[in-house]
């Protein structure tokens, strides 16, 4: 096994040590091109890389992406997707925290696309749907009115408390204080 890795590496220095063959013959115009390309393939990949990374069990694949054959006949990658579940959970909790983890996974890239502003979107509006099933559960409260209640003299310890409501609490609590702005960048 040592000697097909050992010879793997010398092949890869042999070829990294002279110019690829395609590359030769091309005109400056050319040249130029496939460094735009060269440049354009390696930040579509981050940015899909980064979608895999931070989107974890909900992605359903790896990274798909979009070819363009450069000019010294190599494709370079120009667009990709990956696809992620956007399902909603079994229950509203499990569904505020897949909504979420969808939306850090839409945004994770230095430079979210306009398809991954809307799947943010999207999942924050399935937060708030969300959190308006849990609030008309029977035997629950509104989050405002359970943080009024929780403060009232005569409420019991928490460790007493109905598991609902502290779920409910906890999700409130945890909750983003004011909704984020999606801006488009030009």
């Amino acid at each position: 096994m040592s000697s097909v890795a050992a010879s793997a590496s010398a092949v890869s220095a042999a070829t990294s040590a002279r110019p690829a063959p395609a590359r030769t013959g091309l005109t400056p115009e050319a040249l130029a091109q496939v460094d735009k390309l060269k440049s354009r393939d390696a930040e579509v990949r981050q940015h899909e890389q980064a979608h895999l990374a931070a989107a974890g069990g909900l992605a359903l694949s790896g990274a798909s992406y979009t070819y363009q054959r450069g000019p010294n006949g190599v494709n370079y990658a120009i667009g990709g997707e990956v696809q992620i579940d956007t399902s909603p959970g079994a229950t509203p909790q499990e569904t505020i925290a897949r909504s979420r983890a969808i939306a850090a996974a839409a945004l994770a890239p230095a430079d979210p696309s306009g398809a991954d502003r809307a799947v943010a979107a999207q999942a924050a509006q399935m937060e708030q749907q969300a959190r308006a099933g849990l609030a008309a559960e029977p035997g629950t409260q509104t989050p405002s009115a359970a943080s009024v209640d929780s403060a009232a003299p005569d409420s019991a310890a928490p460790d007493s408390a109905d598991p609902r409501r502290l779920a409910l609490q906890r999700a409130y609590d945890s909750a983003p204080r004011a909704a984020p702005s999606l801006m488009a960048v030009a």
